[in-house]
């Protein structure tokens, strides 16, 4: 591997994806529950319905086997103390992914139960220990939390329905995408013209087709967003443009976010990379001295600002073409 996607020791969460499945983003191993605990019922569970009951408790005990709950620090105790939240939760991504909620497939209900839910009561400690170090009365800048994950394992996805869940709990938030922060078309054509030969460089994607002042300025201005009242437009990327080469999209389409902002969730496939030693990485591929060199750069315009990890790894780096190619056979 050419590259080592860098994970904060103590505010970092790994998700393993394990099949090339874009529905299965977690295999969830059988994790048996403790003999001799039982089940808390529900708070404000009707008595009368014992088969609410039992679909409650039923529900309980797969959030318990879920692969990700001692990452985040949940015992079956606490899960039981906040199964409320965890239902109020799972009802508000089934309506964002218009999934009916007392349906749920064998996948959906490990997608919302084992992966959604899990990572976003993650962030919200994270953020919540976040706020917890200012005093009363201070101005307090968005945690930024970064998603590192290899294209196609449903980062965006993920970001989308954590960005929502934390629109509804009353947080207001903000995304950016590495995407977002591309050389225009003009620019990528310099930087083409310059490298020419390169074909690591000929596309966007790799170290080097950023506009790394950008992505500073733009960031450093997210995390100042701390009044009320006060308004800033996230910038995004346009990949259709120029015949799929892509562009800047046109300021006037940018959403905007009012402060104050809790949380910035910045994700990208190459967040937290950092260069090796460059023998190392023209033994793989010469090309790829040019693209180890321009990741010197990179700490400072992305990682220096992100506090908390996510960070998916795959088990199989082929999943990422079979991902990639069921993207393309899906738009075809």
């Amino acid at each position: 591997k050419a590259y080592h996607p860098k994970a904060a020791a103590l505010c970092s969460l790994t998700v393993t994806a394990a099949t090339p499945s874009r529905k299965a983003f977690l295999a969830c191993p059988d994790h048996s529950p403790a003999a001799g605990r039982s089940l808390t019922p529900a708070r404000g569970a009707p008595a009368s319905s014992p088969a609410l009951i039992s679909a409650v408790q039923d529900l309980y005990e797969f959030i318990c086997s879920g692969p990700l709950v001692e990452r985040i620090g949940y015992t079956r105790e606490r899960i039981a103390e906040s199964i409320d939240r965890w239902l109020w939760c799972g009802s508000q991504v089934s309506r964002l992914f218009r999934i009916d909620e007392l349906r749920l497939t064998d996948a959906e209900k490990s997608r919302i139960y084992h992966f959604y839910i899990p990572v976003f009561l993650w962030c919200e400690d994270q953020v919540a220990d976040h706020r917890s170090k200012y005093n009363d009365g201070d101005e307090i800048p968005p945690l930024v939390i970064g998603v590192s994950a290899p294209q196609g394992s449903g980062k965006t996805t993920l970001v989308f329905a954590l960005d929502y869940l934390f629109r509804v709990s009353g947080r207001n938030s903000a995304t950016l995408s590495i995407d977002d922060f591309y050389l225009t078309a003009a620019e990528q054509g310099k930087l083409r013209e310059t490298h020419a030969g390169n074909a690591l460089l000929e596309f966007r994607g790799n170290a080097g087709s950023h506009d790394l002042q950008f992505s500073i300025d733009t960031l450093e201005s997210l995390i100042k967003l701390t009044k009320e009242g006060t308004k800033m437009k996230l910038p995004r990327y346009d990949k259709s443009a120029f015949g799929g080469r892509g562009d800047r999209a046109d300021p006037s389409t940018w959403p905007e976010v009012e402060g104050p902002t809790e949380v910035v969730l910045f994700e990208g496939w190459m967040l937290g990379f950092k260069p090796l030693p460059n023998e190392v990485v023209t033994a793989v591929d010469p090309q790829l001295e040019v693209i180890n060199k321009n990741l010197e750069a990179y700490y400072d315009a992305w990682d220096r600002f992100i506090e908390s990890w996510i960070v998916i790894k795959i088990k199989e780096p082929n999943c990422v073409f079979q991902w990639r190619l069921q993207v393309v056979i899906g738009l075809i």
